[in-house]
């Protein structure tokens, strides 16, 4: 499986508007990303689904700081 194979696969959670906002993100951004921006994401998809809707939702504030720059990226792509 190749590497964006994967992470589309990892993409998918399960809930329509994870889905959507990853997805939108792995298409549109995520190639043209620096490759600190590209390993965040990864990092991203690693998180529970919990967590992850949290983030994306504005309902929590990630830790780090390039995790936190990622998200409001993602969250200004809807």
């Amino acid at each position: 499986m190749s590497n964006s194979a994967k992470l589309a696969w990892q993409c998918r959670r399960g809930t329509l508007e994870l889905d959507l906002l990853l997805r939108r993100y792995l298409d549109q951004q995520f190639p043209s990303a620096a490759a600190a921006e590209q390993q965040a994401f990864q990092t991203l998809l690693n998180l529970e689904d919990d967590v992850l809707i949290g983030l994306l939702l504005g309902e929590q504030q990630a830790e780090s700081k390039s995790l936190r720059l990622l998200v409001q990226k993602i969250r200004q792509l809807v």
